[in-house]
């Protein structure tokens, strides 16, 4: 497969996954989120979706680098799987905290999404360093977003 289609095609999953996980949630944000006791370091609503666009670009560059490159298919494969599952648990987020309003279940969900993106950048780094770096940012905006859903769940 050519690799600028599997750099379009990665782009698409990724940003596919937050937008229609988005598109799904975005009504409650202005309703039942908004009823919510939120801590003090809870940033405002319009810094979320520049946020995660970016984090899905550099996880979609992260996941090219990894299908277009040249390590044995065992490797990519484990690679790309540990990704793949920590790119389901980031949608299902979403939906459990957001529409199903499961603030508990969601922390434990995030937790899981958190282990799974580590084991994706320690899965990536031997096949490219620079797609285990893209995932960093990512593994630091998630590790926030878990702090603030334990706050959230613990204030509500």
């Amino acid at each position: 497969m050519n690799t600028y289609l599997k750099l379009i095609i990665s782009i698409i999953v990724c940003l596919a996954v937050g937008g229609i996980s988005g598109y799904l949630t975005t009504s409650e944000i202005t309703t039942w989120y908004a009823t919510l006791q939120k801590p003090s370091f809870n940033p405002p609503n319009y810094l979320f979706g520049p946020v995660w666009t970016t984090l899905y670009i550099l996880m979609a560059i992260a996941l090219w680098l990894i299908w277009k490159s040249d390590a044995p298919e065992a490797l990519k494969n484990k690679a790309m799987l540990l990704f793949g599952i920590q790119l389901i648990l980031n949608f299902f987020w979403s939906i459990i905290f957001f529409s199903l309003h499961q603030l508990g279940f969601a922390l434990v969900e995030i937790i899981a999404m958190w282990i799974f993106i580590l084991l994706s950048i320690l899965a990536f780094y031997p096949i490219s360093k620079t797609a285990a770096f893209l995932l960093i940012p990512y593994l630091l905006w998630v590790s926030f977003a878990s702090v603030l859903n334990f706050s959230i769940w613990r204030l509500n």
